[in-house]
């Protein structure tokens, strides 16, 4: 007799096939879920509050990648907060410098410049560039999804 996790993994074959077609699905159910938003409107958007924005799209894209194969629920933890810690990020971020535009460096020096508070785990440079990176997801998001998910590709991501 197979237990309720071995059932549900018998149609992990199907399931992993499908995986461009799922990943599809969810990018089209997170556009659904943007705003429109007037330039006046992001005018007044400070650069921390685009980083509170940038770090929940930061985390949905991890956690949509790491979706599948399916696994255990920590599996998914640990791999998503691996690529989501202030180290990964000022990481992610130093790689994609040299493809930014000076529209959006200029947003990484305002998010770099809006970086307050003391980090309790991490260096201050790191935070802010940590910070930075998240200001440009979250201004992207809102302003340029396409440019958001090109920048995102060229992320070099484990699965």
């Amino acid at each position: 007799m197979k237990s309720k996790e071995e059932k549900l993994f018998d149609g992990q074959d199907k399931l992993t096939n499908q995986d461009s077609s799922l990943s599809q699905i969810l990018k089209a159910d997170v556009k659904e879920m943007s705003i429109q938003i007037s330039r006046s409107e992001l005018q007044q958007l400070s650069p921390a509050a685009l980083a509170y924005l940038g770090d929940a799209v930061y985390e949905l894209y991890f956690r949509m990648h790491y979706l599948l194969p399916p696994k255990r629920l920590d599996s998914y933890h640990r791999s998503v907060v691996g690529q989501v810690r202030a180290e990964m990020q000022a990481l992610h971020l130093r790689s994609l410098t040299p493809d930014l535009t000076d529209n959006e460096l200029e947003i990484v020096r305002r998010g770099r410049n809006a970086a307050t508070g003391r980090p309790k785990r991490v260096d201050p440079e790191t935070y802010q560039q940590a910070t930075s990176l998240e200001t440009l997801i979250g201004f992207l998001y809102l302003t340029d999804e396409a440019r958001l998910h090109e920048l995102l590709q060229k992320l070099t991501l484990e699965k």
